[in-house]
C-alpha cells in the first residue's frame, strides 16, 4: 500500500489567529487533544507573536504548558524573531516553523523587516534551534503572489530556499498565503526547490483555498515530491495581514482525497469530522469545510 504524506494540522495556530472568536485557553488545549486522538502527529500549536498584534496567540505560554503530550506527536510553534525563539525554547515546543516572506512588502507589514533581513534573522533562528535540538522548518511566505506587489517572482522564493538550506532548515515550507496559487506554479516550485535542497529536507506545502484551488494545489505538490501538508479543521484560518485571505484547505476534506486516491494518512476521519463540529460550536459560525456536512463515502443503500 502507498504511503501517503504527513498532515500537519495548524488549526490551534493559522486556524484560529484570525478569527474574531477568542476561544478559550482550556478549549485549544482539550481541542490539541482531540487532533492527537484523531491520529495527528504533527501539531501547530501555536504562535509567539506580539500579542497586540494577533491576540489569539496571547496564550501561547499558558496552551504548550497545559497541552497532554502525547509520545509521537510533536507540537510546534511559529516563531518570526529571536524573541520568539525564546519563547518556544521556554515552552518545550518539539519543533518551530520560521517565516520569511518572499514579497519584501508584506514582509515590512507582517514583520516589519525586508525579507533580507528577515532571511538573515532565519538563519540564526536557525541554528540557535538546531543546537538546541529542536526540528526547523522555514516557511517561505507569500511564495505564490502577494497582496500587495501581485506577481512574485519564483527566483524571489528560491533565493530564501537556497539560504534556508545553507542555514541548515531540515524543512521547507512553501506557502500560498493568500491563496492564488495553481497547479503550474505548484509543480515548478516544488521541481525547483527540490533540485536546491536534495532529497534530505523535507517539502511541506501550505495553501489556502480562498479560490477554490487549493486541494488541486495540495495533489500536484505530492505528485512533484512534497512529503508534509498542511491543513486546519473545519478549512479556518487566514493572515491578520493579508486583505481578504481566507480559510486553509480543510484537514477532513484532504484526508478523504487522499485516502480515496491511495496515498492513506492514517488519521481517522470520523475524529476529525466530531473535532470539525466541535470547532464549529467554539467559533459559532459554519465552517468551510465539506465532509463534515456530506459525511465520508456512503454505503451501500438496498
Amino acid at each position: 500500500m502507498t504511503t501517503g504524506p504527513t498532515i500537519v494540522d495548524v488549526s490551534l495556530r493559522d486556524g484560529l489567529q484570525n478569527e474574531s472568536v477568542l476561544v478559550p485557553t482550556a478549549d485549544k488545549i482539550r481541542f490539541a487533544d482531540l487532533l492527537a486522538d484523531a491520529g495527528v502527529r504533527r501539531i501547530e500549536a501555536a504562535s509567539f507573536v506580539h500579542p497586540k498584534l494577533v491576540p489569539a496567540m496571547a496564550d501561547a505560554e499558558a496552551v504548550l504548558a497545559g497541552i497532554h503530550r502525547v509520545e509521537g506527536v510533536s507540537y510546534s510553534a511559529l516563531v518570526l524573531n529571536d524573541r520568539g525563539l525564546d519563547r518556544a525554547l521556554d515552552a518545550a515546543v518539539d519543533e518551530i516553523n520560521v517565516v520569511v516572506c518572499a514579497s519584501d512588502t508584506f514582509s515590512r507589514r507582517n514583520q516589519n523587516m525586508s525579507t533580507a533581513d528577515s532571511t538573515r534573522i532565519a538563519a540564526g533562528i536557525i541554528e540557535r534551534a538546531r543546537a538546541a535540538g529542536i526540528f526547523a522548518t522555514v516557511t517561505v511566505g507569500t511564495a505564490f503572489g502577494c497582496p500587495f506587489e501581485g506577481e512574485v517572482d519564483p527566483a524571489a522564493v528560491l533565493r530564501i530556499v537556497t539560504a534556508a538550506h545553507a542555514a541548515g532548515a531540515q524543512e521547507i515550507c512553501l506557502a500560498d498565503t493568500i491563496g492564488v496559487g495553481v497547479p503550474p506554479q505548484v509543480s515548478l516550485l516544488a521541481d525547483r526547490t527540490r533540485a536546491i535542497t536534495g532529497p534530505d529536507t523535507g517539502l511541506r506545502f501550505h495553501f489556502h483555498n480562498t479560490r477554490n484551488t487549493g486541494y488541486a494545489n495540495a495533489w500536484t505538490a505530492l505528485a512533484h515530491g512534497a512529503d508534509t501538508l498542511d491543513s486546519s479543521v473545519g478549512g479556518i484560518g487566514g493572515c491578520p495581514f493579508a486583505p481578504r485571505a481566507t480559510g486553509n484547505i480543510a484537514t477532513e476534506d484532504l484526508v478523504y482525497l487522499l485516502d480515496r486516491g491511495g496515498q492513506p494518512t492514517g488519521l481517522d476521519l470520523e475524529a476529525l469530522i466530531a473535532a470539525s463540529g466541535e470547532m464549529t460550536m467554539l467559533l459559532g459560525k459554519e465552517l468551510p469545510a465539506l465532509l463534515p456536512r456530506a459525511g465520508g463515502f456512503p454505503g451501500a443503500v438496498g
